[in-house]
């Protein structure tokens, strides 16, 4: 019997362990759709750092998993490209950051960058300007329908790609 309850306090354990963990410091992600193509494809699965921001702000470049402004059942996952305090501008197909074009290797060689009714926001303070990296007319629902995005809705920094095991299994920062 004193070896069931061992047994059984060490499962215990484990799961309260586990739930702490999903819940405050790690999590997966799924990624469904094409809005991130062509850094991440449809089925990738993703471990996300939950508690980074706690400390520090997002980046530009950061790959962040964000509930869905637009229906808070869902969760979105999209690139910074502006941050609180810059101008984002979209004109000719290009994405300008306080005036400067921003070098988007993680793009398709040509990629078009295609604005809707509005080509130039400024990042309000506690907000992030998000893009999907694939341009395409319609293909990422992002900032330049949504809007900024408050740093509050962020539920974390997406770091490395755990399936498939193929040539893109690993970080997804160079």
């Amino acid at each position: 019997m004193k070896e069931v309850w061992e047994w059984i306090k060490s499962i215990g354990l484990a799961i309260i362990i586990a739930v702490v963990i999903k819940t405050f410091i790690f999590n997966t992600t799924f990624v469904l759709g094409f809005s991130m193509y062509p850094t991440l494809h449809e089925k990738d699965r993703l471990f996300t750092n939950k508690i980074g921001y706690y400390f520090s702000d997002p980046k530009a470049g950061d790959i962040i998993v964000l509930q869905a402004p637009d229906d808070p059942k869902k969760d979105y996952i999209k690139r910074v490209v502006g941050i609180e305090g810059d101008t984002v501008e979209i004109k000719d197909g290009k994405v300008y950051i306080n005036g400067e074009v921003l070098e988007e290797k993680y793009l398709v060689e040509g990629a078009y960058t295609y604005n809707g009714h509005i080509s130039k926001w400024e990042v309000p303070q506690n907000y992030v300007f998000v893009l999907g990296d694939n341009r395409n007319r319609n293909a990422s629902k992002d900032s330049r329908i949504l809007g900024c995005i408050p740093i509050e809705s962020i539920k974390g920094k997406a770091f490395f790609r755990y399936f498939p095991f193929n040539n893109r299994f690993g970080s997804l920062y160079d």
